[in-house]
């Protein structure tokens, strides 16, 4: 199955907005390759530490123009590329914030985030444990999902950075409900399906086999399911919903875990993937990779992720538009 992403662009240029991420890791560098390839289609708004990008500055002809709006939050004496430090996380997090400004100030129209290093902006005093949580509670957002997406799957998350010990008791019917229901409105209104074919996965082997293997499914998914007013299909072995998936049968799928969607993602392509959030009144997508700390300011990270990222959010965007 090939999902089709390609935006169709209208002639007044969307705005997009794109966030650095960890200043140490491979954001400035993935952003100065994407804008090759995207080049007079769309007008950006780069946020980051202009000196830093300086390092990494597209000279081609024919690059789009792109405002850069520079923080200056980085210390010039001692900058290192591919370093943990609490000063880069709460960089990271300030970029961020400047995006939702210009959000709010309708200064850009959607944004794409470069990955910030969890463990960067946990040493910063950054409590949240990524982007999704904390762009839901900084724009009051009620509900937020992270969907993930690439050439072939779409997979929402029922939970997302979670020990597997916490993962069980963060399950609740409410949870069930609410993250399938804002996953049928975000297949609708984003990506024009009129009628989405949801599956949800089980969280035990062999969906629990009529409760043998747990008890998640008896006493959790599959009452939640039943209180919908769409239809949904589960819950399934998660290898057996994800493999229909993957053969068309579903336009997404239901995970329960953070690995559980990341590793059939990842196999079935392990550069192009996108981070969606659902439940924002704004478009955001992400790279579905990290900071890359092992390879930052040596000029060997893809751009492939990030640029699809942006497709993702040209045509979500132009989509809600139409909707």
């Amino acid at each position: 199955m090939t999902l089709n992403r390609k935006p169709i662009l209208k002639s007044t240029k969307l705005r997009v907005g794109i966030t650095f991420g960890d200043p140490s890791g491979i954001g400035p560098e993935i952003i100065a390759k994407a804008l090759e390839h995207v080049a007079g289609r769309v007008n950006f708004t780069i946020i980051g530490d202009k000196r830093i990008f300086d390092y990494y500055k597209p000279s081609s002809p024919g690059l789009p123009d792109y405002k850069f709006i520079d923080l200056n939050n980085v210390e010039r004496n001692n900058f290192c590329f591919g370093k943990v430090r609490a000063e880069y996380g709460k960089a990271s997090i300030e970029y961020l914030d400047k995006a939702l400004g210009l959000i709010k100030e309708k200064e850009i129209d959607c944004l794409v985030t470069c990955p910030i290093s969890k463990e960067a902006t946990g040493l910063s005093g950054f409590t949240h444990a990524g982007h999704t949580g904390y762009l839901a509670q900084k724009t009051g957002s009620a509900f937020a999902v992270m969907m993930l997406v690439n050439k072939s799957l779409r997979m929402a998350l029922l939970t997302q950075h979670l020990a597997l010990n916490d993962v069980t008791r963060s399950l609740n019917q409410r949870l069930v409900v609410k993250t399938i229901e804002l996953t049928n409105f975000g297949l609708k209104q984003l990506f024009r399906i009129n009628k989405p074919r949801i599956v949800v996965c089980a969280l035990n082997p062999h969906a629990s086999d009529n409760g043998l293997i747990g008890n998640e499914e008896r006493l959790i998914l599959k009452p939640a399911l039943k209180r919908l007013k769409i239809s949904v299909s589960g819950p399934e072995s998660a290898d057996i919903a994800i493999s229909k998936a993957y053969r068309g049968d579903y336009d997404a799928v239901i995970a329960i875990y953070h690995d559980q969607a990341l590793i059939p993602l990842k196999l079935v392509d392990d550069r192009g993937g996108v981070n969606l959030t659902l439940g924002l009144d704004f478009i955001r997508t992400s790279p579905l990779h990290g900071t890359a700390f092992d390879i930052a300011g040596k000029n060997k990270a893809s751009p492939v992720s990030l640029i699809e990222a942006i497709e993702l959010a040209i045509k979500c965007t132009l989509n809600r538009r139409r909707a």
